[in-house]
């Protein structure tokens, strides 16, 4: 895997750490299944526009808004509403590094090495120990919420991969346009019309930044860049590099809401690294091929593998 590359796996685990902290400001002015709408509202609008259609067929476009909007992060925005504290969201929701690898080799047919699987569960014995270590400080139905939404990244991570898309930053917004009716209409269930209405149209400025900030620092860049590199390696390869999520944003958590921080969890995080680690020093996991893949933070990102499309029944 190229040096810059890993770099900007880290530079998304870095957005997605803070993000949690955004989430936890967003949510004291917005219903959580209204910020999770507004959020995919920012992420398609105004790019819908101006980027072409996804290469995929339209099921995955829209399996992936479904998964990625309605499930992932609508369960994990109501989990974090009904206690989960961000900090720890953000380590358990890192259960879908080896869900992924396990969904990829049964679905996709990858043959993830042994000093991979090796990496993946070290990695996760480290997010175990991080939920022992800190798991006092969460309700039941928050926990839960998330490892289902954990559980719905790893589909997703498969879906992006069996899509066979070419236009990674198209699938993710044209599928964007997915999430916020279903969400809009669930919180209207939930919340009520009115309590919708006023607090979408009485929007503090904080809310507003922690919309921009999920929609478009945390959405748009953090995924565009996430699903480039599952189209050029593999999930099993890409995955793990969710396991440094937690460094982040117990960090930021602990440092911005005042979120403990024990040593057990300092051990833990230590565990997360070497087992990343271990999968990212793995040669291979590249397909052969000679197309070229655009970069969705802009520029060429060079002669890369275009994956072969998998599908799904």
């Amino acid at each position: 895997m190229r040096f810059s590359h890993r770099m900007q796996a880290v530079l998304v685990a870095a957005l997605w750490g803070v993000n949690f902290v955004v989430i936890e400001v967003g949510l004291r002015d917005l219903p959580p299944l209204v910020l999770t709408a507004l959020r995919f509202v920012a992420a398609a609008l105004p790019l819908v526009f101006l980027v072409p259609r996804p290469t995929a067929r339209l099921r995955y476009v829209l399996g992936y808004g479904l998964l990625l909007g309605v499930l992932k992060f609508g369960l994990l925005f109501v989990a974090i509403d009904a206690g989960m504290p961000p900090g720890l969201a953000s380590l358990v929701l890192q259960t879908q590094a080896l869900v992924s690898v396990v969904l990829a080799t049964a679905f996709l047919g990858e043959r993830p090495t042994g000093t991979q699987l090796a990496g993946v569960l070290t990695g996760s014995a480290g997010i175990a120990l991080l939920a022992v270590g800190a798991g006092g400080h969460a309700t039941a139905i928050g926990f839960v919420l998330t490892l289902v939404a954990a559980g719905s990244w790893a589909v997703a991570n498969v879906v992006v991969r069996a899509s066979g898309e070419t236009r990674p930053l198209s699938l993710l917004v044209w599928s964007s346009l997915v999430p916020p009716i279903p969400l809009l209409g669930l919180a209207g269930v939930v919340d009520g019309p009115r309590v919708v209405l006023d607090t979408i149209t009485g929007m503090s400025w904080s809310a507003v930044l922690a919309v921009g900030y999920v929609g478009y620092l945390s959405t748009l860049v953090g995924w565009g860049i996430w699903n480039r590199l599952i189209g050029i390696y593999s999930v099993a390869r890409v995955a793990p590099f969710s396991l440094l999520v937690p460094i982040f944003g117990l960090t930021a958590a602990g440092l911005l809401l005042d979120e403990p921080i024990t040593w057990t969890e300092i051990a833990a995080g230590v565990v997360v690294l070497v087992g990343l680690a271990l999968v990212v020093r793995t040669r291979g996991g590249r397909q052969v091929s000679t197309a070229a893949t655009p970069d969705p933070a802009g520029g060429d990102a060079g002669t890369v593998p275009d994956p072969a499309p998998v599908r799904i029944s």
